[in-house]
């Protein structure tokens, strides 16, 4: 017989999939009693439906699974806690096109008897789009940003740019500096591929958006800066003695951010004035308290029937999800993007 306590849960899986469609936060009534994340959710689907009513988007189809993390009964038959994640799909029409979404959220709840019922009085659901792995130090943030707006010059002899050349092919590094062209279509095939997993080759951190992205370009052939100092260049090889190999601008959203639009060679981008000036294999950053510290970064996947762009992002693992992120916790009036359009040739 399935646990009570199990059956409430299940109920709010159900309630939370009609959440998207519905867009009322009525459903979780009968089963939340946490008046905090209520009204998150109420604000968060008040978004939700201007965006939708802005891009004319008709929903088709939730769907919403579930699965149990871990469960903590700390009263037996009076109190649980338990992690789980919702795996949601989503279904809408656009201008006659059918999109599709995939996305996976972690949340934990409590669990407690009232009577002969059991309600969930507590919700916490993480933000981690506003996170960082390793914020790096204001000065080396400032030492960074200068040394890239220098161009690097790669030794002859060196065997950089590509450290991980079992990832893509025809990675070999050319003495006689061919140009590099980026392949959009294996950025693309790399990140529908690992967005909602990790891919081995890497280390994965709990905060891996940046990582992510990063990984993404990589596989579509940007050429690493290897400079062997972490607040300079675009690199990674992996732990060495408990060590950090990675530079900053590989993991961290800001860092990345600056990066592209401030490196004169190798990987660097144009910053556009429009998400609908961008296309497949770009980067979008974010910065949810428009005080110009990008905390976060996406990967352009697909463009909709609108012509705007579909991203694919880690730490909430998400596919095709509509660029703006208003149906996100971190999202804020205040927030401000940064379009980058990487270049086509390094």
């Amino acid at each position: 017989m399935l646990d009570k306590w199990k059956k409430t849960v299940y109920e709010y899986m159900h309630h939370r999939n009609q959440l998207e469609s519905g867009l009322r936060v009525e459903p979780l009534l009968t089963t939340v009693r946490d008046d905090r994340y209520l009204r998150k959710q109420e604000l968060r689907l008040r978004r939700l439906q201007a965006t939708q009513l802005e891009r004319n988007a008709k929903p088709v189809r939730t769907e919403t699974g579930l699965v149990l993390r871990h469960i903590d009964e700390r009263e037996p038959n009076e109190a649980v806690v338990v992690d789980v994640e919702l795996r949601r799909h989503y279904e809408y029409e656009l201008h006659g096109m059918k999109h599709m979404e995939d996305r996976r959220e972690k949340e934990r709840l409590t669990v407690i008897r009232s009577g002969n019922r059991w309600l969930i009085t507590q919700v916490e659901s993480e933000v981690p789009e506003r996170l960082s792995p390793h914020s790096p130090p204001s000065e080396a943030i400032a030492r960074a940003e200068e040394a890239e707006r220098e161009p690097y010059d790669t030794p002859p002899n060196r065997t950089m740019p590509y450290l991980n050349p079992r990832l893509i092919s025809g990675s070999g590094f050319d003495a006689s500096f061919r140009p590099i062209y980026y392949n959009r279509t294996k950025a693309q095939e790399y990140a529908n591929t690992w967005w909602n997993s990790a891919n081995p080759s890497f280390v994965s951190l709990e905060v891996d958006c940046t990582n992510f992205v990063s990984q993404c370009l990589f596989a579509g052939g940007a050429p690493m800066n290897y400079t062997g100092k972490r607040e300079t260049g675009w690199w990674y090889q992996g732990h060495s003695k408990e060590r950090e190999g990675w530079s900053f601008s590989w993991a961290v959203a800001h860092s990345l951010c600056m990066h592209l639009t401030t490196s004169r060679s190798g990987l660097r981008a144009d910053i556009m004035e429009h998400a609908s000036q961008l296309t497949i294999g770009d980067v979008i950053c974010y910065d949810w308290d428009g005080n110009g510290r990008f905390q976060h970064n996406t990967f352009v996947t697909a463009i909709d029937a609108a012509g705007m762009p579909l991203v694919n992002a880690h730490t909430v693992d998400s596919k095709h999800r509509y660029w703006d992120y208003k149906d996100s916790y971190a999202w804020t009036p205040n927030t401000k993007y940064r379009f980058c359009h990487i270049h086509d040739q390094f």
